[in-house]
């Protein structure tokens, strides 16, 4: 299975690899404001615009794996809470009288 994963990211990465390098023409880029850079390369603006894509996208996870992470660790006390409670206790602290007490003689 991990070989097919690999297979598979490797060909898109070839797909993705060859569409940039045909499209290396020159664009115009228009920002707000009238503010135009002429000729940049398309394969600039695309990398560009895929970079940013990616950071919005991973910035949109980090609240809720933030919250997952939380949520494990209250969940591992509570685990470990109860865990405490339950646990019979242990026969090195208990004194021998506790368990059989001492006959009188």
């Amino acid at each position: 299975m991990r070989y097919l994963v690999w297979a598979l990211r490797l060909l898109v990465f070839i797909v993705v690899l060859l569409f940039a390098l045909k499209n290396t023409g020159p664009v115009a880029v228009n920002f707000y404001g009238d503010h135009v850079v002429h000729d940049v390369p398309l394969i600039v603006v695309m990398l560009t615009v895929f970079v940013v894509g990616t950071l919005f996208g991973l910035l949109l996870t980090v609240p809720g794996a933030l919250r997952r992470r939380r949520e494990a660790a209250r969940l591992r006390r509570e685990i470990e809470r109860l865990q405490a409670a339950v646990a019979p206790p242990n026969p090195a602290t208990v004194a021998p009288e506790t368990i059989a007490p001492l006959s009188p003689l």
